[in-house]
C-alpha cells in the first residue's frame, strides 16, 4: 500500500479531543482496556464519574518530549521556552506561585512553559533519538499522531499511534530511567498489550497484515541513552487474542449491567 492511500485511513485531531472520547467510554483505548482488564468495576466509575484531570510535571514534560522528537514543525507553536520574568530587585526569576509569574503566563496564552534545564535536557533526549541509527529508518518517512477509529471484536475503539511508517509499520516512542530496565518497564506497564491493540486496529482499518511493531525507548537522564525494541508478530498475535477476550468480557458487563471488581472471591495468601 503506498504511503497516501494508507494516509487517508487516518485522521488528525486535538490530544485533548481524543482522550475524551474514552474517558466517558464512547471509545474503548488500550490505556482504558488495560484499566478495565485491572478491574470492570474500576473502569465503569471512571467512564461514570471521570475524575478531574491533573497533568504531572512527568506528564506534562513526556509530552513535550513527543512534540519535540515526532512533531518538530509544531514545538515552538505550543511551546515557551523560558524560566519566566525577572524579578529586578533580585535579578533572578519571579516563583511560579507569585503574581507577576501569573500574569506573564497568562500573556503567553494557550502555550506551555518549559524551563531552560527542561529544554535543555530535551534536546539532549531529541538528538540521542535522531542520532540512532534504527530510528533515522524508523521516522524516515511516516507520520505522527494519526487516529484510527474502527468497530473491532464488536466495540468501538481508538487508537493514536506516535509514529506509522508504512513500511516500518507502528513506531511508539517511551521515556524511561535508564535503558537496562526497559523490558521490565515495559512488562509492567503492559506496553507489548497495547502495542498488539495498535496492530489489531491499524490492520483491520487498512487491510494490511503482519505489521512491524518498534518500540523506541530515551532515557529521560544523562547520558539519555536510545534503544529500539522490536516485538514479534507472534507474540502481538497471542495477545491480541487477550484483548479480543477482555473486549467480550466488556459486553458481557453492559448487557448484564455488572461490572465485578475481580476481587470477590476469597483469596489464598502465599506467604513464601
Amino acid at each position: 500500500m503506498n504511503i497516501d492511500d494508507c494516509r487517508k485511513h487516518f485522521t488528525f485531531e486535538p490530544e485533548a479531543e481524543y482522550h475524551a472520547r474514552s474517558k466517558t467510554g464512547e471509545c474503548m483505548s488500550s490505556h482504558m482496556l488495560r484499566k478495565f482488564a485491572e478491574s470492570a468495576a474500576g473502569y465503569f466509575k471512571l467512564i461514570s464519574e471521570p475524575p478531574e484531570e491533573k497533568k504531572s510535571d512527568a506528564f506534562r514534560f513526556g509530552t513535550a518530549v513527543h512534540c519535540a522528537i515526532l512533531e518538530p514543525e509544531k514545538f515552538f507553536g505550543r511551546y515557551h521556552v523560558s524560566d519566566g520574568p525577572v524579578n529586578p530587585k533580585t535579578g533572578k526569576p519571579f516563583g511560579r506561585a507569585t503574581k507577576e509569574y501569573a500574569a506573564w503566563l497568562a500573556a503567553l496564552g494557550e502555550k506551555e512553559v518549559l524551563s531552560g534545564k527542561e529544554w535543555k535536557t530535551l534536546e539532549a533526549m531529541r538528538d540521542s533519538v535522531m542520532l540512532h541509527p534504527e530510528c533515522a529508518k524508523l521516522f524516515s518517512a511516516g507520520w505522527a499522531e494519526g487516529v484510527i477509529r474502527t468497530i473491532y471484536a464488536g466495540t468501538l475503539c481508538q487508537i493514536r499511534v506516535d509514529w506509522f511508517n508504512p513500511e516500518a509499520g507502528i513506531v511508539d516512542l517511551k521515556t524511561c530511567d535508564e535503558l537496562k530496565w526497559f523490558e521490565a518497564d515495559a512488562r509492567r506497564y503492559d506496553y507489548p498489550e497495547q502495542m498488539a491493540f495498535y496492530r489489531s486496529i491499524v490492520e483491520q482499518k487498512t487491510g494490511m497484515s503482519n505489521i512491524p511493531v518498534h518500540i523506541v525507548a530515551v532515557e529521560k537522564s544523562f547520558p539519555h541513552n536510545c534503544g529500539v525494541w522490536h516485538i514479534d508478530g507472534h507474540d502481538l498475535d497471542f495477545l491480541a487474542e487477550d484483548n479480543r477476550a477482555l473486549l467480550a468480557e466488556l459486553a458481557t458487563c453492559r448487557e448484564d449491567e455488572y461490572w465485578p471488581t475481580n476481587y470477590e472471591n476469597v483469596r489464598e495468601l502465599k506467604v513464601w
